[in-house]
């Protein structure tokens, strides 16, 4: 009710919650983050109103003793490196692709980065960040965004409003999640060439990043556990849907087997990602997505989607 989030949240705990919450996490040696990302604020953090309000609410959450707070605005990583004890966590919504961009959130203050998932198969680029920072490092490592979305910056913007302060708009529908979902139906290649971490690549990261983030906060528990586990051993059999977090509605519709993309990192390391000029992840989508075929009854079935693919067109 005060800053919002990035994303939809699942509820808006108040202040004593908080401080209740954070102490019990404290006597189990957990740490307490608190996420208020809204890439967009309305301009309202520069008003005196504003900014008093948004002041007064991290005090009571820094009086909290939480440890950490994400947020995407850079005049809130400087206010809270500048006022608090508790430490800014630059948000996956600052799109930080680039080590000038890292080494400025560095000198404002940050504790910690997380890293646009659209640079987690440019390995020179994340290599650079690495180098030009001192900070934390953060990739978050199963979000399964569409790689370079033409969306992504208005949905979050949706988002903030939708889920932020009042007044929120009276939305009926989410134009930016329905066009996304629709898209990848129409063509699984994007969800290939979306910059998701497998568990077993994670290796292949670890002298970049001090941690691997895993998302999905509004997935039910059982979820969350088969992905960390999955992370946890950096092995997993199965449907790769199982662990992508954003085109979780898609997980009915397609069988993307996870062995089909043993070694795949191989050519991401070294790729221009000039998709034009490059078939590797189409040949990929066609030998390793299936469709599930019989509407869930006793004749369900999984096909090749590259054999359904001509049979059916889809309009988006």
């Amino acid at each position: 009710d005060y800053v919002g989030t990035g994303r939809s949240n699942l509820s808006s705990p108040q202040i004593e919650d908080i401080r209740e919450q954070t102490e019990y996490a404290h006597k189990n040696g957990v740490k307490v983050e608190i996420v208020l990302n809204s890439s967009c604020l309305g301009g309202r953090q520069l008003t005196p109103e504003g900014f008093n309000l948004i002041h007064w609410y991290l005090g009571q959450l820094d009086s909290c003793g939480v440890d950490t707070i994400v947020v995407a605005d850079p005049y809130l990583v400087e206010i809270i490196a500048r006022d608090f004890e508790m430490l800014p966590v630059v948000s996956v919504l600052s799109f930080v692709d680039s080590p000038e961009k890292a080494k400025f959130y560095e000198d404002l203050g940050a504790h910690s980065i997380v890293v646009d998932p659209d640079v987690h198969r440019h390995f020179d680029v994340l290599h650079a960040i690495r180098d030009a920072v001192d900070c934390e490092l953060k990739l978050l490592v199963n979000e399964g965004c569409l790689y370079q979305c033409p969306f992504r910056y208005a949905h979050f913007n949706f988002f903030s409003h939708a889920f932020g302060p009042q007044p929120r708009p009276n939305v009926l529908d989410d134009y930016y999640y329905d066009r996304c979902i629709m898209l990848r139906i129409k063509d699984p290649k994007l969800i290939t060439v979306s910059p998701w971490i497998r568990p077993e690549d994670i290796k292949e990261y670890a002298d970049i990043t001090d941690v691997f983030k895993i998302g999905g906060r509004t997935h039910y528990v059982n979820w969350i556990l088969n992905c960390v586990d999955a992370y946890a051993d950096e092995s997993y059999d199965g449907n790769l849907m199982d662990l992508l977090d954003c085109p979780k509605a898609l997980k009915d519709l397609y069988y993307i087997s996870n062995r089909e993309f043993d070694g795949a990192i191989d050519h991401w390391k070294n790729c221009p990602t000039v998709c034009a000029n490059c078939g590797f992840c189409r040949e990929l989508t066609d030998r390793a997505v299936k469709v599930y075929a019989g509407g869930g009854t006793e004749n369900e079935g999984l096909v090749r989607w590259s054999e359904m693919a001509g049979k059916t067109e889809v309009s988006v």
